[in-house]
């Protein structure tokens, strides 16, 4: 069977699901969820009923990191995979306290216990870390990897809480960073707009 991907365009674990799925050039069918009207075949395929979960013809997988290198152990021309192992300690940090501040800053009115400016400072001192780390085009050598496509949409969705105050931060590193991935070819092609999906639609390839 062609592997099933649920996904929602503009969800960061989707983006970048699709982005490690792009990239291996492995053909899936793409079923676009609207988050607030779950489909219920989605909810009968995904154990946690949140996107992206993607249905091959063995397994559910349904954690985004998951996908990613499932996706890139069938094909990694790129070589995504080819990072040092601190490569998947700053993806974890990432996933982890830096996601969680992302959360209480973008959506501080769901957080009252949290003060969004504290949140935000505990934000920067992650994005300074990449900031300094990003000396040569990507965080590991010239061409991307794993860490900088699994961690970059998430940086895209920090900086579009308060782009200009974003833009005026001393990072000049990781702005050149996220500007070059969001004037990508391969960034607009993973986010093309697909309708909703219908349990009755013909079948939609990805980027196809």
């Amino acid at each position: 069977m062609t592997p099933i991907l649920y996904s929602f365009r503009r969800c960061p674990y989707a983006m970048r699901a699709r982005l490690a799925i792009a990239v291996s050039g492995i053909q899936v069918e793409l079923r676009e969820i609207l988050l607030r009207d779950k489909a219920p075949e989605f909810l009968a395929t995904s154990p946690s009923g949140t996107v992206p979960c993607l249905k091959t013809s063995d397994q559910v997988i349904d954690e985004s990191l998951d996908v990613m290198k499932w996706a890139l152990a069938q094909h990694d021309p790129q070589g995504w995979l080819e990072m040092p192992s601190a490569g998947h300690d700053l993806i974890a940090q990432a996933d982890g306290p830096f996601k969680q501040a992302l959360d209480h800053t973008k959506y501080a009115v769901r957080h009252p216990d949290k003060n969004a400016e504290e949140e935000r400072a505990k934000a920067h001192v992650f994005l300074h870390e990449l900031n300094s780390q990003l000396t040569q085009a990507y965080l590991y050598k010239d061409t991307p990897t794993l860490a900088d496509m699994a961690i970059l949409p998430f940086v895209r969705q920090f900086a579009n809480v308060d782009k200009a105050r974003f833009d005026a931060e001393p990072w000049s590193n990781l702005s050149r960073w996220l500007a070059a991935f969001t004037a990508s070819e391969r960034f607009a092609d993973i986010m093309r707009k697909y309708p909703m999906w219908q349990a009755d639609d013909a079948p939609t390839l990805f980027l196809i």
